[in-house]
């Protein structure tokens, strides 16, 4: 968390050409293929260049635009401020802590998700812990080559899965 700490604390100080800033960092999180949280170190954020971060086939240059625009009127501070506010966030849901997930569940996520190879993550998912907790869990599915935004990536094979699923109740 502290190279994502120190992106949010340091944009100000850092990157001053908002426009800028909002390309960079949606091609970075879309294309971002390192396993682990997102981490932007301070000296180079993005890589050594921006432009030579290829868009994936599914989010054209028209759809970049179309977000960039969006962000460059407010930033980040609205998904940023859910980071902000872990230990907020661990406090206010502390009464649910140990509580199960008692509705069927089929799981669904790509194997290069941010969140998934984080460490310690898939030994949660696929060692026992998470159908532990779930324990209606009728599905886990690792998707090949997918990253945080699946339902974007694949998104015919991810609304088949939903289909699969809903389609016995």
């Amino acid at each position: 968390m502290k190279c994502l700490y120190k992106i949010i604390r340091t944009r100000k100080n850092g990157i001053r050409n908002r426009k800028v800033w909002s390309r960079a960092v949606i091609k970075k999180i879309l294309t971002d293929r390192t396993p682990g949280p997102p981490c932007l170190p301070k000296e180079t954020p993005f890589g050594s260049n921006i432009d030579d971060i290829k868009l994936p086939p599914w989010f054209t240059e028209d759809d970049l635009k179309y977000y960039a625009q969006k962000y460059e009127k407010r930033g980040f501070a609205g998904g940023l401020n859910y980071y902000r506010a872990l230990d907020l966030n661990w406090e206010l849901t502390a009464a649910w802590t140990g509580s199960k997930v008692k509705v069927p569940v089929k799981f669904v996520v790509g194997d290069v998700d941010m969140v998934y190879t984080t460490p310690g993550v898939k030994e949660y998912v696929h060692g026992g812990g998470f159908k532990n907790d779930v324990p209606l869990l009728e599905e886990c599915v690792v998707m090949d080559n997918v990253g945080h935004f699946l339902n974007q990536e694949k998104a015919d094979e991810v609304n088949a899965h939903i289909h699969e699923f809903i389609k016995k109740f």
